[in-house]
């Protein structure tokens, strides 16, 4: 499937969301990040935040609740080395983190496109923003009098161009 064919969703991945995880992705995002090695909690924010480009900005107040969770329900084990406590997957947390390639894949894909996202959004891109909006509103005024197909084909041409530079 195309880029084109996928419309706004594959430009900004984040839109129709209010948040990056849906319910219970950051519990099998967790699992998914622990199942490559023990990790202590500022870690699992870290890649958590790393992993979307940093386009989402995990939270003592997300991440330490779910791990707290997770040890309630026998999925990880805590031990406390050079004064951090860090999580381990037990082997029954191993199959949980398994159990759902499908919601894995979906997670995964979507950080994939905001960390493509969160390259691009640095402090010199700020001065961008208005004229990306003038451009958006233009191609759209533009597209409703002389159809999609020519305000596509100037907009493939500018980015092409752009990424050239």
């Amino acid at each position: 499937m195309s880029k084109q064919s996928w419309g706004v969703a594959a430009a900004f991945p984040w839109m129709g969301r209010q948040r990056f995880f849906e319910p219970g992705e950051v519990r099998l995002a967790i699992l998914s990040l622990l199942t490559e090695a023990p990790k202590h909690g500022y870690q699992l924010m870290k890649e958590l935040q790393d992993f979307s480009g940093g386009l989402y900005a995990a939270s003592a107040g997300s991440v330490y609740p779910t791990l707290q969770q997770l040890e309630t329900d026998g999925l990880v084990t805590v031990a406390v080395e050079s004064g951090r406590r860090v999580y381990r997957l037990t082997r029954t947390g191993k199959k949980e983190a398994a159990s759902d390639p499908e919601a894995l894949r979906r997670i995964f894909e979507r950080a994939k496109a905001c960390e493509d996202w969160g390259h691009a959004m640095g402090p010199e891109s700020i001065w961008l923003w208005g004229s990306v909006g003038l451009l958006v509103k233009e191609s759209m005024r533009a597209a409703g009098r002389v159809g999609n197909d020519r305000v596509r084909e100037i907009l493939d041409r500018a980015r092409r161009q752009m990424e050239e530079l």
